[in-house]
């Protein structure tokens, strides 16, 4: 796994003052690890976009303003929700011998059978969750999509990492190629007999005109009187 260098500045602020600080184009965040007190600080976007905007999983050299430096992961990132930038961001440190939870970007290679056959590609779980000394964490999980067929697909079982055991449900598919859809359209013969029929029923429903008071014509037997 590569190593990025990240520079940051302790600070004060928090609530509020912490929030004034993306005005000043500052990210406020946290360094925060097991047994040791959290460090409140700030990083310029410029020093954090390798971290956020990116495919691969790193570990990250923070140096603070003060001499400090301290071995971490990314954990969290918070996005205005408004303008997509980030706002906030959490660091967890790490340890040499310490097992880590931390979860792999998936990236995809190869051109799959299936949808050179008409099918679709469905990428289902763009990050893995796994397990393993901080070493070796991998930056990210590589699948080979060239042999998926029509209704193939890859699942956490098939995913083979030395040192890494992968945390998530083994069942679960990461990604998959699926027929099209097909939508039935309704034939010429179809729509005929369909006209037919609700041309008769409404034919059926009109009610029948009795005239009233209507002499017969010559040569017709005069109307049976109606019954009291």
């Amino acid at each position: 796994m590569s190593e990025i260098v990240l520079n940051a500045v302790m600070r004060t602020e928090i609530g509020k003052g912490a929030h004034r600080l993306i005005y000043a184009d500052m990210i406020p965040g946290v360094y925060y690890s097991r047994g040791e007190e959290n460090i409140n600080i700030t990083a310029t976007p410029i020093a954090m976009k390798p971290l956020i905007y990116t495919t691969n999983t790193h570990l990250i050299n923070l140096k603070l303003d003060n001499g400090v430096t301290k071995t971490c992961i990314l954990r969290d990132v918070q996005f205005d929700p408004i303008t997509d930038r980030p706002v906030h961001f959490d660091l967890q440190g790490v340890k040499e011998n310490e097992q880590l939870t931390v979860q792999v970007p998936v990236v995809l290679t190869g051109s799959p059978k299936g949808v050179k056959d008409g099918g679709t590609l469905q990428f289902i779980m763009h990050k893995v969750r796994v397990s393993c000394l901080p070493r070796f964490i991998p930056e990210h999980i590589e699948l080979d999509v060239s042999d998926l067929g029509m209704n193939d697909s890859i699942h956490i079982r098939d995913i083979k990492i030395e040192n890494v055991k992968v945390l998530d449900n083994e069942s679960a598919a990461v990604v998959a190629v699926v027929p099209p859809t097909i939508i039935k359209e309704e034939t010429p013969a179809t729509a005929v007999a369909t006209d037919a029929a609700a041309a008769t029923a409404a034919t059926t429903a009109e009610p029948e005109v009795i005239a009233k008071g209507k002499k017969p014509a010559e040569g017709d037997a005069p109307a049976a009187p109606a019954k009291k």
